[in-house]
C-alpha cells in the first residue's frame, strides 16, 4: 500500500441541502461541518450548492468559498439520478485549483466521476421505511443509497446504529467510518432566557420539542403523552419548520394547554428556549444521529428522548429514555421530570458534561483523516 500523501487535500463538499424548503438537521450538521474544517490548515474546502440562492433560511459559513452547479436543486436530484451528471467538480471555475476529493453529504444521485468519493450517510430511513417520507424522496434516495454503496470510496455514518444498520445493507464494513456530529459549549443568560420567553409570549412552563414534523419525529406520540399528564398550564413549543406530517392539527388538538408554533430558530434564540425548557423532549421513532438532542443537553435542558435508537447512543445517562411510540411511558417521564426537581437539577448538569464530549473539532479531525485514508 502506497503511504498517505503529504500534501493539503482539496475537498469539494456538496451543500444542496441548504437549497432545501425543509434543510433538516443533516444541512445543520454539514455547515458546523464545514465550520470546523475551513479553520484548519491541513485541508482545503470548497463548497457547491445548487443554482441560485438556498431556498432555506440556512446559508454557507462565512470564509467558505461556494460555487453552483447548473441546475435548480430539483432538477439537479433528477439528473443525478437519472444522468450521473452533473459532476459536483462541474461547479469549479477556471480559477479554481481541482479538487482531490468529492464529499456527498447528501443521499441524492451520486453523479459519475473519477476523482475519489467520501459519502455521509446519515441513516438507511428511505430504505426502512420509505412510508415515512415524500414519494419522490424515498425512490430517489433508495437508488442514491444503493450506488453509494457500490461506488463510495468511503462511507462516513454519524452513529454505530447507522454503521450497524449499513454493514446489514451491504455496505462493505472496511469503508465504514463513524464519525460523530459535534456540539458546542453553550452559555445562556438568565436573562437572555425571560426575553426570549417574552417575545414568543410564553408563559409558564413549557415543553419544547425540536425539529422538523415529520412522522418519524413522533408528534402525535407526544401529543397523546401530553393528554395523558392532562396540565392546561403547561405550553408545547414547536421549534422547526412544518415538514410533511399528515394530520398534525388532529393530533395536537389533544394537547390540554397551548400549543405554540415557533417554525424555524436563529440558534441563538433555539438554545434560549432549550434553556428555559421544563422539558425538552424528542420522542423521535428513528434517527441517524440526533443532533438536538445533543444540543439540547448542551444547553441544559432536562431531556427525555427514545431508548434503542442513535439518540440513547449520543446522550448516555444524560437523559430520560424511553421505548419510541409509547405515550403512555412517555407520560410517565415527563411527569417524573416535571415533578422532580432533584431530577430535573440532575439532568440540567449532566447534560452539558455529556455534550462536552462531542466537539465539532474532534469530527474535523477525524474527516479529514477520512479524506487522506482515500487519497492514500
Amino acid at each position: 500500500m502506497q503511504p498517505e500523501r503529504t500534501v493539503t487535500p482539496r475537498v469539494a463538499v456538496s451543500l444542496t441541502q441548504c437549497w432545501h424548503d425543509v434543510p433538516g438537521g443533516t444541512a445543520t450538521s454539514v455547515l458546523q461541518l464545514l465550520d470546523a474544517l475551513a479553520v484548519r490548515s491541513d485541508v482545503e474546502v470548497v463548497a457547491v450548492g445548487a443554482r441560485g440562492a438556498p431556498g432555506g433560511p440556512l446559508t454557507v459559513p462565512d470564509g467558505v468559498g461556494c460555487r453552483h452547479l447548473a441546475l435548480p436543486v430539483g432538477v439537479l436530484y433528477d439528473a443525478w439520478d437519472r444522468l450521473g451528471r452533473p459532476r459536483i467538480e462541474s461547479a469549479l471555475g477556471p480559477e479554481d485549483a481541482p479538487v482531490d476529493v468529492v464529499h456527498l453529504t447528501v443521499p441524492m444521485g451520486p453523479p459519475r466521476s473519477v476523482t475519489p468519493l467520501v459519502a455521509t450517510v446519515h441513516d438507511l430511513l428511505p430504505l426502512r421505511r420509505p412510508d415515512w417520507f415524500t414519494r419522490r424522496g424515498a425512490r430517489l434516495m433508495a437508488r442514491a443509497l444503493a450506488r453509494i454503496r457500490d461506488r463510495a470510496d468511503a462511507v462516513v455514518v454519524p452513529s454505530a446504529v447507522v454503521a450497524e444498520d449499513c454493514a446489514s445493507h451491504g455496505f462493505d464494513p472496511d469503508r465504514l467510518r463513524v464519525v460523530p456530529w459535534g456540539s458546542s459549549e453553550v452559555v445562556i443568560a438568565a436573562e437572555r432566557v425571560a426575553a426570549v420567553r417574552d417575545r414568543y409570549g410564553i408563559e409558564g412552563p413549557y415543553v419544547l420539542f425540536v425539529g422538523t414534523v415529520e412522522p418519524r419525529k413522533g408528534l402525535p406520540v407526544l401529543a397523546d403523552a401530553l393528554a395523558r399528564v392532562g396540565r392546561a398550564g403547561l405550553t408545547l413549543v414547536l421549534a422547526g419548520p412544518a415538514g410533511w406530517a399528515a394530520d398534525t392539527d388532529r393530533h395536537l388538538a389533544a394537547v390540554p394547554g397551548p400549543v405554540l408554533r415557533t417554525g424555524f430558530l436563529p440558534a441563538g434564540d433555539l438554545d434560549a428556549l432549550r434553556a428555559g425548557a421544563a422539558v425538552c423532549c424528542l420522542p423521535s421513532w428513528a434517527e441517524g444521529f440526533g443532533l438536538p438532542a445533543l444540543e439540547a443537553l448542551a444547553a441544559g435542558a432536562p431531556l427525555v428522548t427514545s431508548s434503542g435508537t442513535a439518540m440513547a447512543e449520543v446522550v448516555g445517562d444524560a437523559a430520560v429514555l424511553v421505548p419510541p411510540g409509547r405515550a403512555d411511558q412517555l407520560a410517565d417521564a415527563l411527569r417524573r421530570v416535571l415533578d422532580d426537581a432533584d431530577l430535573a437539577d440532575e439532568l440540567r448538569a449532566a447534560g452539558p458534561t455529556r455534550a462536552a464530549s462531542f466537539r465539532w473539532e474532534d469530527t474535523a479531525e477525524s474527516m479529514v483523516e477520512v479524506y487522506r485514508k482515500v487519497l492514500s
